[in-house]
This record gives C-alpha cells, structure tokens and sequence, in this order.
C-alpha cells in the first residue's frame, strides 16, 4: 500500500492511498482521484520521503544528534498548521450537518416552505436548489445557505 502527499489546484492538501505507483497514475489519468475539500481533479502528488527513525541517533559525546546522517532525505514540511486546522475544521463541520439534517434532494424548496409554514415539524434539511429558488426562499423570509459539497459526499455522512 502506497500512501501518498497529493494537493489540488486549488491548494488543498491530502493523502491518497493506492496499491502501487502504477495505481496511482492510472487513477489520475482516468480522473478518478478528486480533492475532498473542493472535488477538483486536477491532483498532483507532492514530494514525499520516507519516514526517518533519529531516536536512537547519537553524537560522538552521547548526545542526540539534531541533524540527520549524511545521506538522508528530509522529510517534506506538513501543510501550514493554520492550513490543516481549516481543512480540519471545515471537513467536521460538513461532517456534523450532514449527519444532522435529512437530505430532501430537489424537493428542497418545497420542504423548506412547509416547514417554515409550520406544515410539517421544524428539522434541519439540506437538498439542492437553483439560485433562483434560493432567491425566492430568500424573498419568503425563509433563510438558506448554499453548502458546496464534493460530489462524493453527496448523499452520505462520511
């Protein structure tokens, strides 16, 4: 199993996991790979090293060496640790409102109206609707936001 640094056009970073190299660029040639943050297609993989075990190395008086041994590849810097607490914190966010809400598809305004009209019980729901729908929910007092989603995650609470 290869586990690989990928990053989209859009500057996203992740890992990919693929049985081989050749998994890889098959994958991405096909299209098949897409950021989870944007669904872009256009990944590239980043520049990865192995993974290098210091603990035990020593300098000649006893003392952890701070530098690696001549020879090694450093490793690649993870992203920015504001980049990865956004990512993060946006992939949880997504996460709980698709675990909370119901998915009412293209029935969305409909479902929207009839909740605000006290038709049917209040419960958070999420479809799609066009923009001109969400203008006119928007026109009736009734509040949405629009929640761009990978096309991946459509459908399911990851």
């Amino acid at each position: 199993m290869k586990v690989l640094n990928l990053r989209c056009t859009h500057g996203h970073l992740f890992e990919g996991w693929f049985g081989s190299e050749v998994d890889f660029a098959d994958q991405s040639a096909r299209g098949l790979i897409e950021c989870p943050m944007c669904a872009d297609k256009t990944v590239t993989r980043m520049p990865s090293a192995p993974r290098l075990n210091l603990s035990n190395a020593r300098d000649a008086h006893g003392a952890e060496s701070v530098t690696p041994p001549v020879g090694t590849v450093p490793s690649v810097a993870p992203p920015r640790a504001n980049e990865a607490t956004l990512q993060a914190t946006f992939l949880a966010a997504i996460r709980e409102v698709l675990a909370k809400t119901e998915d009412v598809g293209d029935r969305f305004p409909e479902e929207a109206r009839r909740i605000h009209h006290g038709e049917v019980p209040a419960r958070g729901i999420r479809g799609v609707a066009t923009p001109e729908e969400r203008a006119e929910l928007a026109d009736e007092g009734i509040e949405v936001a629009p929640l761009p989603l990978p096309a991946s995650w459509k459908g399911s609470a990851h």
